[in-house]
């Protein structure tokens, strides 16, 4: 290469200046007054709308007035986890799993009933009760049924809960997919209805929990009706003597000692749901 041909190749790789374009004052004025206003008219918009969302006792301290519109904020909420629950819902894949984990990585794991733990007295005369069937018929199915025609499958998943907790624990069940196979339900289902009848309120009194599950999350390979825990079956802690457990799904979808399960075509109501809580509560 020449002395003539470097300076060219030189010039081709050197770092060029940054154009410099002029603004006219008044452009330059007019540009930054806009900017600052649609800023300002974003920060209060914002203020206004956080401050209109927030609880009364917390504008109380603050010296708010009074937010009786609350017809309007539910509306707004309730707008706003819809949205956030059908872009979850589009974004599911029955492929995706949740991690899983070793035996030694197992944490201590709470029994958080909505309210109090049953008296087991109620294992005794248990049964699931299958409704909704391809068959037209009403099955009940008693736990020697259940641990006598599935095959049981491990997993160590977390469990994440809606108040902010998570655990990992060791759960042994049948797959909810196997039962779908060996009890089809009736061809338009889409949903499952999935109920505990012996769930107790703070007071001790009985308040059935009833949940909606989609049939796609299901059928999702990790989707278990759990019968053991640690190892042993089940205790009336943790829903003996058979719960569901939806690892892509918080906890408050995870039912306990299940009653019945009823496949329907729309979406059936949901316990946590219809107190403002999402509806599809995917992780």
């Amino acid at each position: 290469m020449n002395i003539e041909e470097g300076k060219k190749l030189h010039g081709i790789l050197e770092e060029r200046p940054l154009p410099v374009y002029k603004v006219a004052p008044r452009t330059l004025l007019h540009r930054t007054r806009r900017e600052v206003l649609l800023f300002g008219i974003g920060a209060v918009a914002s203020l206004t709308v956080s401050g209109f969302l927030l609880p009364q006792n917390t504008l109380s301290r603050l010296g708010a007035g009074r937010n009786t519109n609350s017809s309007w904020k539910e509306w707004f909420l309730n707008s706003a986890l819809r949205i956030d629950d059908d872009v979850a819902e589009a974004l599911y894949s029955g492929n995706r799993r949740v991690p899983t984990y070793t035996k030694c990585q197992t944490t201590s794991l709470k029994n958080n009933y909505n309210g109090a733990t049953p008296d087991p007295g109620y294992i005794s005369g248990w049964n699931l009760t299958l409704n909704g069937l391809a068959s037209g018929l009403s099955l009940s199915l008693d736990i020697r049924s259940l641990l006598t025609r599935f095959s049981l499958h491990e997993q160590i998943t977390r469990l994440v809960c809606v108040e902010g907790w998570s655990a990992i624990a060791w759960w042994a069940g049948l797959r909810f997919e196997d039962l779908l196979l060996a009890y089809p339900p009736m061809s338009q289902a889409k949903w499952a209805r999935v109920e505990s009848s012996v769930n107790l309120d703070a007071s001790g009194n009985p308040d059935p929990y009833f949940m909606s599950l989609d049939l796609a999350t299901a059928r999702h390979p990790q989707t278990l009706l759990a019968t053991h825990f640690n190892g042993q079956s089940l205790t009336v802690d943790h829903g003996a003597p058979l719960r569901l457990l939806v690892p892509v799904k918080l906890g408050l979808k995870n039912v306990k000692a299940i009653t019945s399960i009823t496949y329907v075509t729309e979406e059936p109501r949901d316990y946590w749901a219809e107190q403002g809580y999402s509806r599809y509560d995917g992780i």
